[in-house]
């Protein structure tokens, strides 16, 4: 089996970034979901509730960008944005504790609520990903961190799962549906992932600690932001239990290091 993709999040539920290589760190792949769209409230806005974000493509030195954070969308100016270094910012996930991060400031503030319309908005930085421990009744441990990632900082599926889901769905369904950071080829069944415990990819090591239970943002097609009741429909079918449907394995990283598209992905 091969790593087929990687893929960046610079600011959470914005356009999907695919890069060549990453580096795995133990907060996941840097520069993944390191920023992240708040309203008035501190709490997170996501595609769920503004379906534009998918247009907002965010790059950052680790997606080949030049700026710290450069934001673009279609028929908007782009604008730079540097790291920001002072303040602090009560935000909130879900119902997840609180996390005080850094605010980005006044000029990615108002950028935002001019493309998606909603003068709430502002845009927060996770600083420190490693305040952040995952929460150990979903199988994490103390060594587990992440930034702006729903439930863990790394999620991989296989091509023969997303293949599983397409065929078997009304819609064309493709991996974007899923967010997943790590893509891999050449599985020999579709959910093989759903039994591996431990995985390398090239120097990286990590261990499988459960599958990703789907939420209705992946029944927003990426392109069209046109929404329907698919995967979640077929999902419910074929991929239900515990009163949840799922796609997709969560990870935790043992052995940090870089990983590239094309490594060789050994199983366990």
């Amino acid at each position: 089996m091969r790593l087929a993709g990687i893929n960046l999040h610079p600011v959470k539920s914005t356009a999907i970034r695919p890069v060549q290589e990453a580096y795995v760190g133990r907060a996941g792949l840097v520069g993944d979901r390191e920023w992240m769209v708040v309203d008035g409230e501190g709490k997170l806005v996501s595609a769920r509730e503004v379906r534009e974000l998918f247009t907002v493509v965010a790059d950052t030195p680790a997606t080949g960008g030049g700026a710290d954070l450069r934001l673009s969308a279609p028929g908007h100016e782009a604008v730079e944005l540097a790291l920001p270094t002072e303040g602090v910012r009560d935000v909130q996930m879900f119902n997840r504790p609180r996390m005080r991060v850094r605010p980005a400031g006044p000029e990615a503030d108002a950028w935002l609520r001019r493309v998606l319309n909603r003068d709430d908005l502002s845009l927060v930085w996770c600083h420190d990903p490693f305040r952040r421990v995952l929460d150990p009744e979903d199988g994490f441990g103390a060594s587990d961190h992440a930034a702006f990632q729903d439930d863990s900082a790394v999620s991989l599926i296989t091509d023969a799962s997303v293949a599983a889901i397409d065929s078997w769905s009304e819609v064309t369904i493709t991996a974007q549906r899923f967010r997943p950071s790590l893509l891999v080829e050449g599985a020999e069944e579709a959910f093989a992932e759903d039994g591996w415990k431990e995985i390398a990819i090239g120097p990286v090591r990590f261990r499988v600690v459960s599958a990703v239970p789907r939420c209705v943002m992946t029944t927003i097609d990426p392109v069209t932001l046109e929404k329907s009741k698919e995967p979640l429909r077929t999902l419910a079918v074929h991929r239900r239990w515990d009163g949840k449907t799922w796609a997709a394995v969560h990870l935790g990283v043992v052995h940090p290091g870089e990983i590239a598209v094309g490594d060789e992905v050994i199983v366990s």
